[in-house]
C-alpha cells in the first residue's frame, strides 16, 4: 500500500510538473489558452487517478511529460498541449470521444481520435502497430498535429522504457527505428529524431550502445579542448566582421557513429568526424544568405575545405524546410571537422521542424517550402484504402526519403524527388494523368527510357499520348508512392474491364458445351484451376489465357471433380506435413517455457550459436532464426511483432556453423598464407572457402569458416587482426 505521505508528495510533484509545463509554453499563449490547458489537465488527473505506470509512478506523469515535449521541444499551440494531456483518456478510461467533444470541441475530438489506438481485431491476421499507424496518418489530411503529438508520446515512452521487459523493449525499439525516427526526420524534427535513434539503439543493441557511450564519455575532455582550439580563431574573425553569432560544438549521436562503424566496417577510433561545430548567426531575414556565405568564406580563410563535402541547403532547402550550409574542413592535427552555418530562424526550424516552419510562414518570414508538397504526397498515399496495413506501411516507409534530388521542368520550375527516382516518377509528380499517359521523356534534350534514373540538375520534358496506358512493368522501376498507387489503381480498373468482357465470353463458351453459367459452375472452375477468385478467372478468359482446351478438360472431369480436389488437397496436406529434419542439436529454446521446436537459420544473416537472435514464424517455412542485427530485423520486429519468438541458446558445444569474414589489407607476399596458417594450424578452424582479389597493392577478400559459436568467432577475428598488413576484418551478411 502507498502511504498518505507518499500520495501528498506525488500530488505536490504533479502540481510542480504542471507549472513547469505552463512555463514551457510559447510567449504568445493567451489567458483563454491557459484555461483550455487547465481544463484538460484537470480532466486527465481525474481520469487517470489511482492508475500507475510499470515503473510505479502515477500515470498522470506520462501525459504531462508528453505535453511538456509538445510545448518545449516542438513549440506546439494550446490545442496540441491540451490534446497531449488527454491523449490516453479515451483509450484507457471510461471517457468516450463523445464526452471529449461535449467537454471540449469537435477539433479536439478529431485529434484525440487519431491518437487513440484501434482495438478489437486479431493480431494473428495483421500487425496492430501498422494498423494504428495508418489510422494516425489518416488524420494527416486534416491535422498534422496528430503526428507531432504521437512523436512526443513515442519519445517519452522511449525515455521510460527501462521498466519494460526485454522482449517489449526490443519490439518498441524496433518500431521506433523503423518508422518513428524516419518520420521525425522527414518532418524536420532533428533533435527528436536523434534522441529516438539513440534510444532505439539502446534497446535493440544495448551492448553496442553502452560501449560507444562509454568511449564517447572517455574522450569528452579531449573533444572539448579540440573544439575550443578549433573555434578560437573563428570567433575573433567573426567579431572583426561585425557578425552576431553563437557557436556550439556537439558530439555525433551514438546511433550515427554506430551506423558509420557498421556501413564502413571501421572501429570507433576510425570514425573521424565524431563531432560537428554549429555557427548560429543573429541575422536579418534579407541578409541571411549573404551572412551565411560570408561566414563560410571566413572559415575557409583558416581551414581547408573538402570540396566534395559542401552542402548548400540554403539556396535549395530540403523538402522538410531544413535550411543550413554544411562544409567539412581540415582542422588542427589533421582532423576532419564538419561545420554547419545557419541563422537563428533556420536553427529553430531545424530543431522544431513543422511547428516552427508553420509559425514563420504565418508571420510572413518564410517562403513556401516543399513540406506542404510532402504532406500532399502522404494524402495521395492515403487515398488507397484497399491496401492492407503492412503494404501501406512499406509504401509509406519508402516515402520517408532521407536523400533527395532536385530536377527542373522545361520552364525551369524546381521539383524535389527521392534519390533513385525515374523519369516516369517525374511525370507522375507533375500530374497523375500525365504519368498515366507518359510515352517517353527527354532528359537534358535527349530521349531516355521511362526507367531512366534522374540526377540533381536534370531538366526533364514529358512526352505523352492519350493512347498510352499504365503497364505492370512500370511498377519495377517507379519509387514514389504517388506513381505506384496510380499504376496499381489503373491496372485494377483495366483488369475489371477485361474481366467484364471475359465473363460474357465464358458465358457463351459454357452455353456452347451445354454447361450452366451459375455460381456453382463458376466456383467449380475457380477451384479446379486454382484461381484466387472469379475475377482472376474472368480476366484470364478476357485475355485469352483461359482457352477452349481448358474448358473441355474441365467438362471431361467435371463428374470427378470432387475426387480430383480431394487428391489435390491430400497431396498438398501430405507435402506440408513432411518435416525436412536437418541434423542439428537442441541449441535453441523458445518462449517463456523454453520449448524445443523445429527451426532453420535464415540465409539473410547466417546466425551462429552465441549470436543475439530471435525466432520469426514464417507462413510456409516454419520458424526462421535471425540475428538481432540482421538487415531485416527492424522491419520484422516492427511489422510482425506477434510472430516474433523469444529465443535462447542452451547448447552449442559440438555444432559448427558458417561465418563469412570480409578482410581488407595491404598486399604482401605470404600474407594470405599466414592467415590460413593461423586458422588451420593454430586455431584448428575449418576453412570452407577463400576468395581474394588484389589490385594496386591492396587486397579485398571473403573467407568462409566453420566455427562453434560467437566466442570462437571472436577469437578467430582477434587473431587475424594481429597479422601485419590486415587493415580491417568484419563479419559479412549474405547478399539477399
Amino acid at each position: 500500500m502507498i502511504d498518505q505521505i507518499t500520495i501528498e508528495e506525488e500530488n505536490k510533484d504533479i502540481v510542480r510538473r504542471y507549472k513547469t509545463l505552463l512555463r514551457s509554453c510559447n510567449s504568445e499563449i493567451t489567458r483563454e489558452d491557459k484555461k483550455l490547458i487547465r481544463k484538460a489537465f484537470n480532466l486527465a488527473v481525474e481520469a487517470h487517478k489511482d492508475v500507475r505506470r510499470k515503473s510505479g509512478e502515477p500515470y498522470i506523469f506520462h501525459p504531462i511529460a508528453v505535453a511538456q515535449i509538445a510545448a518545449k521541444d516542438l513549440g506546439l499551440d494550446a490545442t496540441s498541449i491540451a490534446c497531449a494531456l488527454l491523449h490516453d483518456v479515451v483509450e484507457d478510461t471510461h471517457y468516450t470521444l463523445k464526452d471529449i467533444e461535449k467537454i471540449f470541441s469537435p477539433k479536439i475530438r478529431k485529434i484525440i481520435d487519431g491518437l487513440t489506438k484501434i482495438s478489437g481485431f486479431s493480431e494473428q491476421d495483421i500487425s496492430a502497430q501498422a494498423e494504428n499507424f495508418r489510422k494516425m496518418l489518416l488524420t494527416l489530411s486534416d491535422d498534422v498535429r496528430v503526428i507531432l503529438i504521437k512523436l512526443a508520446d513515442r519519445l517519452h515512452n522511449m525515455q521510460t522504457l527501462d521498466s519494460m521487459p526485454r522482449q517489449k523493449q526490443q519490439k518498441i525499439g524496433s518500431e521506433t527505428l523503423y518508422i518513428y525516427a524516419p518520420l521525425a526526420h522527414r518532418l524536420g524534427l532533428y533533435s527528436v529524431k536523434t534522441e529516438l535513434e539513440d534510444l532505439g539503439l539502446k534497446f535493440t543493441e544495448p551492448e553496442i550502445y553502452r560501449d560507444i557511450a562509454r568511449q564517447l564519455n572517455e574522450t569528452k575532455n579531449a573533444r572539448v579542448q579540440y573544439i575550443q582550439r578549433f573555434t578560437k580563431p573563428l570567433k575573433a574573425s567573426l567579431k572583426d566582421h561585425h557578425l552576431l553569432f553563437s557557436i556550439k560544438g556537439r558530439p555525433k549521436s551514438i546511433y550515427s557513429i554506430r551506423k558509420k562503424m557498421k556501413n564502413q566496417g571501421v572501429s570507433f577510433d576510425e570514425v573521424y568526424d565524431k563531432f560537428a561545430i554549429r555557427i548560429i548567426l543573429d541575422s536579418e531575414l534579407r541578409n541571411e544568405k549573404s551572412d551565411c556565405w560570408k561566414t563560410y568564406s571566413l572559415i575557409t580563410d583558416y581551414y581547408r575545405p573538402n570540396p566534395d563535402r559542401l552542402r548548400d541547403w540554403i539556396s535549395t532547402p530540403k523538402a522538410n524546410g531544413y535550411e543550413s550550409l554544411h562544409t567539412t574542413v581540415m582542422g588542427p592535427g589533421g582532423k576532419w571537422v564538419e561545420v554547419q552555418v545557419r541563422t537563428e530562424r533556420m536553427d529553430e526550424i531545424a530543431e522544431k521542424g513543422y511547428a516552427a516552419h508553420w509559425k514563420y510562414k504565418q508571420a510572413g518570414k518564410h517562403k513556401d517550402g516543399n513540406l506542404e508538397d510532402w504532406i500532399n504526397q502522404i494524402r495521395e498515399l492515403l487515398k488507397n484504402p484497399e491496401s492492407n496495413a503492412i503494404d501501406f506501411l512499406e509504401e509509406f516507409k519508402l516515402n520517408l526519403f532521407s536523400k533527395e534530388i532536385f530536377v527542373f521542368t522545361p520552364n525551369g520550375d524546381l521539383r524535389t524527388l527521392p534519390k533513385g527516382a525515374s523519369a516516369l516518377d517525374f511525370a507522375f509528380d507533375i500530374h497523375t494523368q500525365l504519368g498515366a499517359t507518359c510515352l517517353g521523356c527527354k532528359v537534358n534534350g535527349k530521349i531516355v527510357p521511362l526507367s531512366h534514373k534522374l540526377k540533381s540538375g536534370d531538366q526533364v520534358e514529358v512526352i505523352s499520348s492519350q493512347k498510352q496506358k499504365p503497364k505492370k512493368s512500370w511498377l519495377n522501376f517507379v519509387v514514389t508512392a504517388r506513381a505506384k498507387n496510380k499504376i496499381k489503381s489503373s491496372l485494377k480498373d483495366e483488369k475489371k474491364r477485361i474481366a467484364e468482357d471475359g465473363k460474357e465470353i465464358l458465358q457463351r463458351k459454357l452455353k456452347h458445351i451445354k454447361l450452366p453459367f451459375d455460381d456453382n459452375t463458376i466456383n467449380k472452375l475457380v477451384n479446379y484451376f486454382k484461381y484466387k477468385s472469379s475475377l482472376d478467372l474472368f480476366y484470364d478468359v478476357g485475355t485469352g489465357v483461359f482457352n477452349n482446351m481448358m474448358i473441355k478438360d474441365f467438362a471431361r472431369n467435371r463428374n470427378n471433380w470432387y475426387q480430383y480436389l480431394k487428391n489435390k488437397i491430400y497431396k498438398k496436406t501430405t507435402k506440408n506435413l513432411v518435416v525436412h529434419e536437418e541434423p542439428k542439436f537442441d541449441t535453441l529454446v523458445f518462449g517463456a517455457n523454453e520449448e524445443k521446436l523445429n527451426y532453420a537459420y535464415s540465409k539473410c544473416c547466417s546466425p551462429i550459436p552465441g549470436d543475439d537472435v530471435f525466432g520469426f514464424t514464417t507462413i510456409k517455412d516454419g520458424i526462421k532464426i535471425h540475428r538481432q542485427d540482421c538487415p531485416n530485423a527492424l522491419r520484422l520486429q516492427s511489422n510482425f511483432a506477434y510472430r516474433i519468438l523469444e529465443t535462447k541458446w542452451i547448447d552449442s558445444t559440438n555444432n559448427q556453423s558458417v561465418a563469412i569474414l570480409h578482410i581488407k589489407g595491404i598486399d604482401s607476399v605470404g600474407l594470405i598464407n599466414e592467415v590460413t596458417q593461423i586458422l588451420s594450424n593454430n586455431l584448428k578452424i575449418n576453412i570452407q572457402s577463400i576468395n581474394i582479389s588484389s589490385s594496386d597493392g591492396v587486397f579485398d577478400g571473403i573467407i568462409t569458416v566453420l566455427v562453434l559459436d560467437k566466442k570462437n568467432l571472436t577469437i578467430v577475428i582477434e587473431n587475424i587482426k594481429k597479422v601485419k598488413g590486415i587493415t580491417s576484418i568484419s563479419r559479412k551478411f549474405k547478399s539477399s
